[in-house]
């Protein structure tokens, strides 16, 4: 016992860290969500689900801007969320980190303003299945800082993986 007296820290403080890894992995790996399921919109209270990566930030961010302006949301945590935006025809240039479902109903991809979303659900342009704000444009809710702010588009989605042109956002959002 002597012998192997001085490894006793480092034994134990590698297992606390492949503890700390596995409880991660659980967690990561729990919230995994099939591009199969759909959220059930007569037995559920949430408005949106967020597809989103349990690590970004601006991810997390929008989700806040959401809920500060009345929406219910509920976020699934997963590490790719390819299928998502593939089940819902995202075109791949319109795509940005995280996807929001509407009810099962609508998408929303990226950073979307609540505000647009409410604008598009009380009367959805004939046609479109959601809005889309491409990449990270800074200035959008989950983007924005404060200080300089850079104008940006969000699309309107079309079932056949189209879009068009939906409205140019020359403000900031009010969180």
């Amino acid at each position: 016992m002597q012998k192997y007296g001085n490894q006793l820290p480092l034994l134990r403080r590698t297992l606390n860290i492949l503890q700390l890894v596995s409880i991660g992995i659980l967690i990561s790996l729990s919230g995994n969500v099939r591009a199969s399921e759909k959220p059930d919109s007569a037995n559920t209270a949430q408005d949106i689900v967020v597809y989103k990566s349990p690590f970004c930030l601006c991810c997390n961010d929008w989700v806040n801007h959401l809920k500060k302006n009345g929406l219910v949301v509920e976020t699934q945590n997963g590490l790719d969320t390819a299928e998502i935006k593939q089940r819902w025809n995202v075109p791949h240039s319109m795509q940005g980190c995280h996807t929001g479902v509407w009810r099962g109903q609508f998408v929303f991809e990226g950073h979307v303003p609540a505000r647009l979303i409410r604008q598009f659900l009380a009367n959805p342009p004939k046609g479109s299945i959601g809005l889309a704000v491409p990449g990270m444009p800074q200035g959008s809710p989950g983007m924005y800082r404060g200080g300089e702010f850079e104008p940006y588009v969000v699309y309107s989605i079309l079932p056949e993986g189209e879009y068009r042109f939906y409205e140019r956002v020359t403000v900031p959002e009010a969180n």
